[in-house]
């Protein structure tokens, strides 16, 4: 079970890991790009100032941005596409509910909510990559 505060978690994790490959956000500035230099003449960049894990700041700020245009494009999605992510990942009580679940509250196979899931995962990490 999650908890209402990590609702949806799970699907941006997953669009992460699918924009990180992709990398096709050429115009993005990234923290670790450098801002200056130090006495010395090495870059600094905003991660230094910061003094965090190199990539933390980063990959926490991508990923509450992410879950925030998930939770959107989530909402534009086709009614059955709709109910079977928000079952799946929680989005609905904090409860992560199986294929078989989903499939008895809609009336349907566990095979149709598979391919429903997957396409509808399709149409997420689509609206992302267009920016939506």
């Amino acid at each position: 079970m999650g908890s209402p505060s990590r609702l949806g978690e799970r699907i941006a994790n997953e669009i992460l890991m699918l924009l990180r490959a992709s990398r096709k956000r050429r115009g993005d500035v990234s923290l670790s790009d450098p801002v200056g230099t130090d006495g010395e003449g090495n870059d600094i960049s905003f991660l230094d100032i910061l003094g965090t894990e190199a990539g933390f700041v980063e990959d926490e700020a991508l990923r509450r941005v992410t879950l925030q245009k998930v939770r959107s494009l989530v909402k534009k999605l086709p009614r059955k596409e709709r109910m079977v992510i928000e079952m799946r990942y929680g989005m609905l009580d904090g409860a992560v509910h199986p294929q078989h679940e989903a499939a008895a509250v809609l009336g349907i196979s566990r095979s149709y909510i598979s391919r429903i899931e997957k396409r509808a995962l399709e149409m997420l990490r689509e609206g992302l990559e267009k920016g939506e």
